[in-house]
């Protein structure tokens, strides 16, 4: 019996299934072991910081309620401390004074009266070795008084005013055994002079130290001074004091940690007063807390060995049932004509493998060359490449053989404003954008079994599908994908929607309607989604006269009329918006408007590429397109202008060097007009414009600063002057001399020489 088994376990554990099943049941039963442990282990780690939050909590309480009697019984100390009476004992040479005895006596029992925590309290003379105490009275030495052992504190408070410590008391006391007591050193002057011990009643200290009454677990509490002793302790099980404070002495840093304290692990939390520095801890045997965790892991341990059980089980009954057809198929197969049926499952597997991947990827290069090529013939209708009916039909049905010939549509998909796109984003994210617009469309007519998406070109798609016209609306299908390219790529696009064709020679119109749907996105908003039933396209065609308005668009711009030009062009797109004409005729007029609008007539903007404005008013919307003409006409405008305000400068400063050059001539308007060639009046208005002044009284002012210059610096008489500035009268000189200066030409010579002659001085 023993050979039959090891022979049925050589022989399965050869086979490759058997090898794998095996292999997957050790694997399971391995990975179920480690996460109990490790789940074991979290569960701890859990409860145990879970557990801390409430030990902590009431740690706080316990230990904010102690600090707080301790501060109001070190203020009763500090009290004591600065009483007269005590001042008096300390200090005067007749220290048992009854009358200072009693004074003292009397506030130490109004001290201890008005406090439910104090027990006594003693006052000691560190030079005289004497105390005044509560309820003992005067003790002139340490002999008289059994109670004087903790004299030794003071060594203790070298650098501190108070401490708080456990101490003995000895036999003979009237409270024999052990007490907390409050010592605080008296300083006189800055001299070390007394003591201050104020015992107190420990059951009312640590009264809010309460038992632990967590259901099911084993704790305790206690306190720890900074010499590690336990100073008070509440606990539902026994423990030894003195091995546990061993015990705990690795763990006096740690807020919270465990220890092994007799073969028992506990969880311990900590908190140290700030006022004392006491340790307040908490212990939880960790057997209580994990009891169920350790439950648990049993059970998975078991659940382990069943998963272990049934791999072993499954491996038995694949051998038997399962894997037989694939022994039956292993037969079938040959090899380099040997037969492969007593080989393994890996030859089987490879041979299976190489047919499914040729097959596969026959098929996969038959449907790619499919997919191009049913691409390639929407996009050959679309481009005019195939026309007639006959050749259109049969390449339907060699690339659409699965499809039937009734109810397509063509739907184009044109992103809006193309050029904006373009900058937008990165030229190597241009194809990816556009094949997630395509994939987005296709995810969305799913339910159209049959749809198939082409790429016609910058920024177009084009999709063709078979619509039977229930359920939802092409157009609110179409919304729907519009609407999540936006929200995931980013931008947005229109559709045009062609009619429902029953014929697959309908398909060139189909498509002819889809573009023509398209085009009026020129009236709509983007994203819009266009059926061409929704288009007037059987309305009879109105022609558009708008050359009047053209050539009084040429006039504004070449005169500078920045104004009227813009004014122009809004009602010239006011009356596309209105009239609602085909888009081809509005985008035919749009192009003579940029082709005035960016005219060779001016010569600083006849670089700007029309044909990117026309390219680019193809995707846009009326309002855009508005905007883009106002502002081009806006600039050709202000550029026509600034080169006519330019020349009148010009004009301007040749009339002015034509009169400095021309003072001592009898010249007027008219010889100046001619000297640059135009009319009077145009050279008045020119001039006036750019000098705010006449060419008249310009002159003048002229002729009178070069009297003034030759009255000063020469001695020619007035009529010689007169006639070098161009007045042929020496009296119409002095006229308009006096009219400008207030006074004659000889007067205004005599009060600049005299200024002269002062300024020498």
């Amino acid at each position: 019996m023993p050979n039959f088994f090891q022979k049925w376990f050589n022989y399965n554990l050869l086979k490759t299934q058997t090898s794998l099943w095996l292999f997957l049941t050790i694997t399971i039963f391995i990975v179920i072991i480690i996460v109990s442990i490790t789940s074991y282990n979290t569960s701890k780690a859990v409860l145990q910081e879970q557990l801390n939050d409430p030990q902590q909590q009431m740690l706080q309480i316990s230990m904010n309620f102690i600090d707080e009697a301790i501060n109001e019984n070190n203020r009763i100390a500090t009290e004591v401390a600065l009483d007269d009476g005590v001042y008096q004992f300390l200090t005067s040479d007749e220290q048992n004074s009854y009358g200072n005895i009693t004074e003292i006596y009397k506030m130490l029992s109004a001290s201890i009266n008005n406090s439910s925590i104090i027990k006594s309290i003693y006052v000691y003379d560190m030079n005289r070795k004497s105390f005044v105490t509560i309820p003992h009275g005067y003790s002139a030495t340490k002999k008289t008084f059994v109670d004087s052992e903790w004299t030794d504190v003071a060594n203790e408070l070298t650098d501190k005013m108070m401490v708080v410590k456990k101490r003995e008391v000895p036999e003979g006391a009237k409270n024999s055994g052990s007490e907390i007591t409050l010592f605080r050193k008296i300083l006189i002057h800055g001299d070390f002079k007394g003591l201050v011990a104020i015992n107190l009643k420990e059951e009312t200290l640590f009264a809010n130290i309460n038992p632990p009454k967590l259901t099911n677990l084993d704790s305790t509490r206690f306190i720890m001074d900074e010499q590690d002793e336990i100073l008070y302790s509440v606990s539902n099980y026994s423990f030894d004091k003195k091995s546990l404070e061993e015990s705990m002495t690795n763990l006096r840093k740690e807020r919270l940690g465990d220890f092994t304290y007799k073969d028992e692990t506990l969880l311990a939390s900590q908190v140290q007063s700030p006022v004392t520095g006491w340790q307040y801890v908490s212990l939880v045997t960790q057997e209580s807390i994990l009891a169920k965790s350790r439950r648990v892991g049993h059970i998975v341990f078991i659940v382990s060995l069943i998963a272990l059980s049934i791999g072993l089980a499954a491996i038995l009954y694949m051998n038997i049932k399962v894997f037989r057809p694939v022994f039956r198929l292993k037969q079938l197969f040959i090899m380099k004509e040997q037969d492969i049926s007593k080989q393994g499952l890996n030859e089987l597997e490879h041979v299976a493998g190489q047919l499914i991947d040729d097959h596969a990827h026959l098929a996969k290069t038959l449907d790619t060359m499919k997919l191009e090529a049913s691409s390639k013939f929407i996009l050959d209708i679309y481009q005019g490449e195939l026309k007639s009916g006959e050749e259109i039909k049969e390449k339907w049905n060699h690339y659409f053989r699965d499809w039937n010939h009734h109810s397509l549509v063509i739907a184009i998909i044109s992103i809006d404003n193309y050029w904006a796109w373009l900058k937008k984003f990165p030229s190597t994210d241009h194809s990816l954008l556009k094949f997630a617009l395509q994939n987005i469309i296709s995810e969305v007519l799913m339910e159209y079994s049959y749809n198939k998406c082409v790429d016609f070109g910058p920024g177009k798609i084009a999709v063709l599908l078979q619509y039977d016209g229930r359920n939802t609306t092409l157009s609110r299908e179409f919304l729907k994908a519009l609407s999540t390219s936006e929200r995931l790529l980013g931008f947005t696009a229109s559709v045009g929607i062609s009619q429902v064709k029953q014929k697959v020679e309908e398909i060139k119109e189909a498509v002819l309607e889809a573009e023509l749907a398209l085009g009026y996105r020129l009236y709509k908003s983007y994203g819009s989604v266009i059926e061409i039933d929704e288009c007037n396209v059987n309305e009879p065609h109105i022609a558009m006269k708008i050359e009047p308005s053209l050539e009084q668009l040429t006039e504004a711009i070449i005169g500078g009329d920045e104004t009227q030009a813009m004014i122009l062009v809004e009602e010239i797109i006011q009356e596309f918006r209105n009239k609602q004409y085909f888009p081809a005729s509005v985008h035919s007029k749009l192009t003579e408007m940029i082709n005035v609008i960016w005219s060779k007539k001016n010569p600083e903007t006849q670089n700007k590429s029309k044909e990117i404005v026309v390219d680019k008013i193809s995707t846009i919307c009326l309002e855009e397109i508005e905007e883009l003409l106002k502002e081009g006409a806006k600039e050709a405008s202000e550029k026509w202008k600034k080169q006519a305000e330019n020349k009148e400068n010009l004009l301007c400063e040749r009339m002015v060097t034509y009169m400095e050059e021309h003072l001592d001539k009898a010249i007027g308007i008219t010889e100046i007009a001619d000297s640059i060639g135009i009319s009077v009046s145009l050279a008045s208005q020119i001039f006036k414009e750019k000098t705010a002044d006449t060419i008249y009284g310009y002159l003048t002012k002229l002729r009178i600063e070069k009297a003034e210059e030759l009255l000063l610096n020469t001695d020619k008489k007035v009529a010689a002057i007169a006639v070098e500035v161009g007045y042929q009268h020496e009296n119409s000189f002095i006229r308009v001399f006096r009219k400008y200066k207030h006074t004659t030409p000889g007067k205004y010579r005599e009060m600049l020489k005299d200024k002269k002659s002062r300024l020498a001085e």
